[in-house]
């Protein structure tokens, strides 16, 4: 694994934490370039339903390491290599079937804010603050993190976050859309705990089909294609219907098996 990551697993839940707590969990280019390898290995495992984003100490991630940008980002080509590099671990999040969930605390900031933006779920302690700073910078934003960044908070709110580079709490972040819920930080994991296992619980099927055809839906798809109604398709003929049906008539808890 990457200098920078701890990657755990407890039976079906993976847990990627980001490991420099002295530099506030600022990402590298060697975390950023390895994420897509971490996503794939969730994916190909059939253990495993979801993935756990967080990290060590008193923060999720207050951003790239910008100690960096000197000597990786001096010219127009070594930044192009960098965002090919941030790019590819979005892309690589945002492609997920499997669910993903930030567990954020503390400060979400810039390329973290970036990538809890990424995941499917946000759930904050009441201390986090959230950001987004190219325009500190001087640099504009990637399109699809622009793209997601617009979906979850509309245009108003975007632009505040992108051109003011201003920072805001957890209750206005949840106010506005951009995390899911927010708890005292005390019971951010027991809270973040007992979604994610709601969410393994559920059809795995329906789970992994829907967040792929909202994935398309966000990206601008307006009607369905020969692959939304293959997914619908799959489903009706697989077991975990059969099993939720029955399920629901006969008043029990429905056991699903799809992996």
């Amino acid at each position: 694994m990457t200098d920078g990551f701890e990657f755990t697993r407890d039976g079906e839940i993976a847990r990627l934490t980001f490991t420099r707590p002295e530099k506030m969990n600022a990402i590298t280019y060697g975390m950023w370039s390895a994420i897509p390898d971490v996503v794939a290995r969730v994916e190909q495992d059939p253990a495993l339903k979801v993935l756990v984003l967080d990290g060590a100490g008193k923060h999720f991630s207050a951003g790239a390491d910008i100690s960096e940008f000197r000597e990786l980002r001096s010219t127009a080509e070594g930044a192009a290599t960098y965002d090919k590099a941030v790019d590819g671990a979005v892309s690589a999040l945002t492609a997920m079937r499997k669910p993903s969930v930030a567990m954020i605390q503390g400060n979400c900031i810039g390329g973290g804010c970036q990538v809890s933006v990424a995941c499917d779920f946000r759930f904050a302690a009441a201390g986090a603050r959230f950001g987004i700073t190219p325009a500190k910078l001087g640099i504009v934003y990637h399109f699809d993190s622009t793209r997601q960044l617009v979906s979850l908070v509309g245009p108003a709110d975007a632009k505040y976050f992108l051109l003011s580079g201003e920072l805001v709490g957890a209750v206005r972040a949840r106010e506005i859309g951009l995390v899911n819920d927010v708890f005292e930080a005390e019971e951010l994991a027991g809270a973040t705990a007992a979604f994610v296992a709601t969410l393994c619980a559920r059809s795995q099927a329906s789970v992994r089909g829907m967040n792929r055809i909202i994935e398309k839906i966000v990206a601008g798809q307006e009607s369905t294609d020969a692959e939304v109604e293959d997914i619908r398709l799959a489903a009706l003929h697989g077991e975990d219907y059969a099993e939720g049906v029955d399920a629901f008539l006969n008043r029990r808890p429905p056991k699903f098996t799809y992996r």
